[in-house]
């Protein structure tokens, strides 16, 4: 039989995924999404406030989605928040037209930014950009690579 304390924590956890990718004022948690997060299992562990997401992991925000094996979202039940996600193992994220590869990435909340580390390349049409490490800052739709390597198609075709 089921303990209320446990089902109340993982109402709370599955409240605190649905309704936050971001903290936010009044007037943007009115217009908030939600992110949407599948996997072949879940296990929740409130006393490390974290959420382990395995097995064709795939989540969803608006127009930012991430793939990987394995996620582990670390969220404050007090602000019923995000802190943190980490995705580790065939890390795939889109953002419109632009796709990154990498074997780990970590959101970070407070900064709004996704650390890519091994074998991180963004894709966009035929050009590549890979590195050491890809940053990824979501507000200003900028990026920063460190070791870059830089391949551009010429889209102007035959003169």
């Amino acid at each position: 039989m089921l303990k209320p304390l446990f089902i109340f924590h993982n109402i709370l956890i599955a409240s605190i995924l649905f309704f936050s990718f971001s903290s936010a004022t009044a007037a943007e948690k009115a217009e908030k999404t939600p992110i949407v997060i599948t996997s072949q299992t879940l296990t929740a562990e409130s006393n490390n406030k974290t959420a382990v997401f395995e097995g064709a992991v795939v989540a969803t925000k608006e127009d930012l989605t991430i793939h990987s094996d394995k996620m582990t979202v670390f969220y404050d039940s007090s602000e019923s928040k995000i802190r943190k996600i980490y995705a580790v193992g065939n890390v795939k994220v889109h953002k419109n037209e632009r796709v990154i590869f990498s074997d780990e990435a970590t959101y970070m909340e407070d900064e709004k930014k996704i650390i890519f580390t091994g074998n991180p390349r963004a894709v966009e049409g035929e050009n590549v950009v890979s590195g050491t490490q890809i940053t990824l800052y979501l507000e200003d739709e900028r990026a920063y690579v460190e070791g870059s390597r830089v391949i551009l198609q010429d889209q102007k075709g035959p003169k």
